[in-house]
């Protein structure tokens, strides 16, 4: 069996959730541990997962795992009040809108009110937020802002001193974020979070384990993070995911220490 010793996970969904995910938090952790990784980050969509995280690595001895927040509406949107709690609790990413971005709902034609950023007319919550990631040194994670919201946030983060900041799954069918775009933001010091789940079947196979390959290809193994974004109910559990991701890339001729930087070495210098 492929081993996948050292690697981190840095987008995984666990339970509890708000809709039905396939390991909890524990089982996940253990899971991750039995295939020797050294760590996974887990995410939700409408909660803290830091104080979750916490838990989780007290009872699973010899793994790290680390929690963040979304800023949907189920915790008040751009909060910097609960961006701030969230790090005091130990949040090491904290990202975008992800279901309650505008980009995201017009995608799939749902209703209701969008999160967006507009490049004349950012909220001042944004600013404040933006200030706190820089501060502590968080990750910011780009959600599922739309390729236009996500080079103007980048500019708006080097403004305000954020060092870290990790595009979310670039090659998603809501963001498409051209290579030319995913180069220049390269140039600026942003990593791409590149996730396996959409290869998957449960997600409708939309993109080819070929299309992350091509674009790995062309912005390079310096400023990519393999993860699997994977959780879902339906799907295998993310450690299958996470080695399929690496076996994908040794098939396409990628060498053992391009892999080793792609799968924990460039995500670790941030969280470590």
């Amino acid at each position: 069996m492929l081993g996948l010793d050292g690697f981190i996970d840095p987008h995984v969904h666990s339970a509890p959730e708000h809709v039905p995910r396939l390991l909890d938090d524990i089982s996940l952790a253990r899971q991750a541990l039995e295939a020797k990784m050294s760590g996974i980050l887990i995410k939700s969509h409408t909660t803290l997962t830091a104080d979750r995280a916490t838990i989780a690595a007290k009872m699973v001895p010899g793994i790290r795992v680390w929690g963040g927040l979304v800023l949907n509406h189920a915790i008040g949107g751009f909060n910097p009040a609960a961006v701030e709690v969230a790090i005091a609790y130990g949040a090491a990413e904290i990202w975008m809108p992800t279901f309650d971005a505008l980009n995201h709902r017009t995608f799939y034609r749902q209703g209701g009110r969008g999160l967006a950023l507009d490049q004349g007319q950012i909220p001042d919550t944004v600013h404040q937020i933006l200030e706190l990631i820089a501060r502590h040194g968080v990750i910011l994670g780009t959600g599922h802002l739309s390729g236009r919201e996500i080079r103007t946030l980048a500019c708006v983060a080097r403004e305000h001193g954020v060092k870290k900041i990790l595009i979310t799954h670039p090659e998603a069918p809501f963001i498409d974020l051209p290579v030319s775009t995913q180069r220049e933001l390269a140039g600026w010091g942003c990593l791409f979070e590149r996730t396996w789940v959409f290869t998957t079947p449960a997600l409708g196979a939309v993109i080819s384990p070929d299309r992350l390959v091509q674009d790995i290809r062309e912005v390079g193994c310096e400023s990519t993070v393999l993860a699997t974004d994977m959780g879902q109910v339906g799907n295998p559990p993310p450690v299958e995911g996470f080695r399929a991701f690496v076996q994908t890339c040794r098939a396409a001729g990628f060498d053992e220490r391009q892999i080793r930087r792609m799968a924990a070495t460039n995500i670790e210098q941030w969280l470590m």
